[in-house]
C-alpha cells in the first residue's frame, strides 16, 4: 500500500498539471482532489502506527482546503472557507513541526545566528504583505494573518535544524518553502496582476512542497512526542 499510495499521488500531481496545461476540467476534478487523499494514505501506510494525528489533522485540512478552492473556481464565496482549512494547515504543521524534532538537543540557533537564518524567510513574507496590501480591500486581516502564521510554518521548519537529522529538517524546510512560493504564487496572481500559467506554478510547487514535508517527517529519525 505504500507503493500504491504514493503511485497515485504521482499519477494524480501529474493529472493535474495535464489538466491545467489543457485546461480538461473533468481531469482536474478528478485529479486534484486525490492529491492530498493519496499522500495523507503514503503517510499513513509508511508510519505503520507511529504517526502523529496533528500531521494527519494537516493534510486533511490540505484536503479541504484544495476542494473549497476548486467550488471557489465557480463561487468566490468559497475562497475564504479556503483560505481558513489552509491557515488550520499551517498552524498543524507548526505544531508537527515541533513534534519531529528532539527538544533534549539544545538549541544550536541562538542570537544572531537565529535571526540570520530567519531574515530570508521574514523578508519574504513582509514582502509579499507590503506587495498585496493595497490591493486587498475587505480582505486585508485575513490575508495578512494568513501570510504571518505561513512565515511562522516555515520558521518552524527551519529551526528544527540540530533537532533532527539534517536530511530530515533540509527535506521538511525545503518543502515549507516551496508551499509559500505556491501560496504566494497564488496570492499574487488573484490579488495583484494576473501571472502567464499561474495554476501550474500553483500547483507544481504545491506538489512538490508538500511531497517534500511528508519525506521531511518520515526521514526523522526520534520518537515523536505529543501524537
Amino acid at each position: 500500500m505504500k507503493k500504491i499510495s504514493l503511485a497515485l499521488f504521482v499519477v494524480a500531481s501529474v493529472g493535474e498539471l495535464v489538466a491545467i496545461m489543457l485546461g480538461n476540467d473533468l481531469l482536474h476534478q478528478t485529479c486534484k482532489p486525490l492529491i492530498m487523499l493519496s499522500l495523507c494514505g503514503h503517510y499513513w501506510f509508511v508510519s505503520e502506527g507511529n504517526h502523529s494525528r496533528t500531521f494527519v489533522v494537516a493534510m486533511i485540512a490540505s484536503w479541504i482546503g484544495d476542494v473549497l478552492l476548486m467550488v471557489a473556481e465557480k463561487d468566490e464565496a468559497y475562497f475564504l472557507f479556503g483560505l481558513a482549512a489552509f491557515l488550520v494547515t499551517h498552524v498543524m504543521l507548526i505544531i508537527t513541526f515541533h513534534q519531529f524534532r528532539d527538544n533534549n538537543a539544545g538549541n544550536p540557533l541562538r542570537g544572531v545566528q537565529s535571526i540570520r537564518m530567519a531574515f530570508p524567510v521574514v523578508l519574504a513574507g513582509t514582502g509579499l504583505i507590503i506587495l498585496l496590501y493595497p490591493s486587498l480591500g475587505a480582505l486585508k486581516f485575513p490575508v495578512v494573518v494568513y501570510v504571518l502564521i505561513l512565515m511562522c510554518m516555515v520558521l518552524a521548519a527551519l529551526y528544527r535544524y540540530g533537532r533532527t537529522d539534517f536530511k530530515s529538517m533540509i527535506t521538511a524546510f525545503a518543502g515549507a518553502l516551496l508551499f509559500m512560493m505556491s501560496d504566494s504564487i497564488l496570492a499574487i496572481n488573484k490579488f495583484l496582476m494576473p501571472l502567464d500559467h499561474a495554476g501550474f506554478w500553483i500547483m507544481l510547487t504545491y506538489c512538490a512542497g508538500q511531497f517534500l514535508i511528508v519525506r521531511g517527517v518520515i526521514l526523522h529519525p526520534y520518537k515523536i512526542i505529543n501524537r
